[in-house]
């Protein structure tokens, strides 16, 4: 199988990337910076250039082709301002996902967030910024691929439990990235979670377990 990972160079996406790599996927490492190609190489990625914000189609399309399922994680990250969020978070996601659609490929995984359901109005860059996730989100169940849409909680770099709380809707608290990496990494060879959108936090259900649940207790999303 071959996994394309958008913003492949953040902490997920290179937790992702290992793990795919270990039971023998072939990952494609897509990042804006070639200074970062050492290391997706180590982690077991092909790495790939292609910046999203800046790209034409036909760049993307290049960026993805031949891709069995596309992982959206890029994001404009700490420190940057609601432009960018606008420009990454929300329209690079709908590229991705449009040349997704005139590709054919019909999986599509992204890490949202957790407060898109019902974002801030203000002006604040955090609610751009979910504002800017929401609108991707609601972009992609638009688009008719077979998507999964992960909206974390607070992110931290603790070791991984391997037990999260995985459902439409969870109380609001924390996640390790290398749990929401292995979440992923399950949900990448689960088709029976497509056509959903979750929330994810820590908790007590083994991640395996969690996900293989997603089919079963979360009603598939309505565009």
């Amino acid at each position: 199988m071959l996994v394309t990972i958008l913003g492949a160079h953040g902490a997920i996406a290179r937790h992702l990337t290992r793990s795919l790599a270990a039971v023998g996927d072939q990952v494609r490492g897509v990042v804006r910076n070639p200074d970062h190609h050492a290391d997706l190489v180590a982690d077991g990625a092909e790495p790939r250039v292609c910046d999203l914000e800046t790209a034409d189609d036909a760049a993307i399309d290049a960026a993805l082709a031949g891709s069995d399922v596309v992982v959206f994680a890029a994001g404009a990250g700490p420190g940057s301002g609601a432009a960018r969020k606008e420009a990454l978070d929300r329209d690079g996601a709908i590229r991705a996902a449009d040349s997704a659609v005139r590709l054919g490929i019909a999986r599509f995984l992204v890490v949202s967030a957790m407060g898109t359901d019902d974002p801030p109005a203000d002006d604040e860059v955090f609610s751009v910024y979910l504002r800017a996730k929401a609108d991707a989100d609601a972009a992609v169940r638009r688009a008719g691929l077979d998507h999964t849409i992960v909206r974390p909680g607070g992110l931290t770099d603790d070791p991984p439990t391997g037990h999260v709380a995985l459902a439409r809707h969870v109380a609001p608290g924390s996640v390790p990235r290398a749990d929401v990496a292995a979440v992923l990494a399950a949900l990448v060879h689960d088709p029976a979670s497509a056509g959903r959108t979750v929330e994810l936090v820590g908790g007590d259900v083994p991640i395996a377990e969690a996900v293989a649940a997603l089919a079963g207790s979360v009603e598939p999303d309505r565009g």
